[in-house]
């Protein structure tokens, strides 16, 4: 990592005060499956810092396949331990060490129609066998707001979306797969009592990527944004995952279930504006806004748990900044603007 990219894991790791308190309550280590995805290092080292400013001395244990050593070497170096791992794999599975708090993130979208069986596999069979292998902790386990049906865009733009009531109604195969997900995980924890939160993120974003990246780098390269799927939630990592640690407070069975989005519904063609403005190009629109959106209302979340401490201006920014100075981004694209749910 660059001197820019530490200071940006400083940030997206920083527990608040609600964090610290919730890690302090738990009993036993904290084990996270999927590790190596793009919320997991942040993710890791927050829970870790939060347990050390809390004063316990429990261990945190990122499991993953780790194809890249480089991060597992990273990750390790901050004093988190780390397991490579198939979870495709039963024996593997069972050599896992006992955690009492388990965070789940693991999952498969982009690829989907091209491997829907590779999809299927990682989103229902796998967390059946680790529902089962961790049948006595509390697991907060990710999940997505595609579970959702496309939502009426409330007028004006305002705050609007699928709320927990929600009946799910999923677009696609991707989004099957993790309504699959849920109700595998809903099976255990009614079954074997194993208390859970399920949290339906929509979206998280950060410098490097996310649905805001995607559509900076098209006006900052002078590529049309796609409008059609015109409002979209965006939500800082740093809170979303402040947001997930804080979700063990919440464990229950049957699971609890918490959307995980911004509390702004934004427009598109604004933010490519607002992309435009800061770097002093017109962005090029293409598109007329549908009259519905993939949407979360995440208003009972930041109820209960305060609201995020990022705001638009400030994502846009730091974002605009991180492009400006040359820094890397993931170049993995999210295809929010996929309306069919082929992915």
């Amino acid at each position: 990592m660059n001197r820019c990219e530490l200071q940006l894991l400083a940030e997206l790791s920083d527990p608040d005060a609600g964090v610290i308190e919730t890690m302090s309550r738990l009993d036993g280590d904290l084990l996270l499956l999927g590790a190596g995805g793009k919320m997991g290092y942040g993710l890791a080292l927050m829970a870790l810092r939060a347990l050390k400013e809390s004063g316990k001395s429990k261990r945190v244990i990122a499991v993953s396949r780790f194809s890249s050593h480089g991060l597992r070497d990273e990750i390790a170096s901050e004093g988190i331990e780390t397991v490579s791992c198939d979870l495709c794999d039963a024996d593997a599975v069972r050599r896992l060490p006992d955690a009492t708090n388990i965070i789940y993130m693991v999952g498969q979208k982009f690829g989907t129609a091209q491997s829907p069986g590779a999809t299927w596999l990682t989103n229902t069979v796998i967390p059946a066998a680790l529902a089962q292998r961790f049948c006595d902790s509390q697991i907060v386990a990710f999940s997505s707001g595609n579970v959702y049906p496309l939502m009426p865009v409330a007028p004006g733009g305002g705050v609007g979306g699928a709320s927990e009531d929600t009946g799910v109604s999923p677009v696609g195969e991707y989004a099957m797969t993790v309504v699959g997900r849920e109700r595998i995980l809903d099976h255990f924890s009614r079954t074997q009592g194993t208390p859970m939160t399920i949290v339906r993120l929509n979206y998280a974003n950060e410098p490097r990527y996310g649905v805001l990246v995607d559509i900076a780098m098209k006006v900052r390269r002078g590529e049309p944004v796609d409008v059609t799927m015109g409002y979209v939630n965006a939500v800082w990592t740093t809170d979303a995952n402040r947001v997930a640690l804080k979700c063990f407070d919440l464990t229950s069975s049957p699971p609890a279930i918490v959307n995980l989005a911004g509390p702004q519904t934004l427009s598109v063609r604004e933010v490519a504006q607002r992309f435009g403005e800061a770097f002093g190009v017109t962005p090029m629109i293409k598109g007329i806004e549908a009259e519905t959106a993939l949407l979360n209302d995440a208003s009972r979340c930041w109820t209960r748990f305060g609201g995020p401490e990022a705001t638009l201006d400030y994502m846009i920014g730091r974002i605009a900044d991180w492009i400006m100075q040359g820094n890397p981004t993931w170049d993995r694209p999210t295809h929010f603007e996929v309306r069919s749910g082929i992915f």
